[in-house]
């Protein structure tokens, strides 16, 4: 089984962060989605970031987060501006 670390974008400080919200593995982070761990996030870390969430989707995709296509990106910061 993989550490959350081996993804692309996830460092120590996301994959602390992932596994305090009970996401444990790369599996774990692409059932999840994007959206759903950046949810679960921001309700423990209130002070996560957009940019957190287009980790979290290039760490799925297994691209650099700046790499998203823009329509992506899009509905990305739609999500993230209806948690505000």
């Amino acid at each position: 089984m993989a550490e959350l670390t081996s993804l692309v974008n996830i460092g120590k400080e996301m994959a602390r962060k992932l596994e305090a919200v009970d996401i444990r593995t790369p599996e774990q982070l692409a059932a999840e989605g994007a959206e759903q761990a950046f949810f679960r996030l921001k309700t423990l870390f209130p002070q996560v970031c957009l940019v957190h969430l287009y980790a979290l989707e290039g760490a799925i995709r297994g691209v650099e987060f700046n790499s998203l296509p823009a329509d992506r990106k899009r509905e990305l910061k739609a999500f993230s501006d209806q948690l505000k």
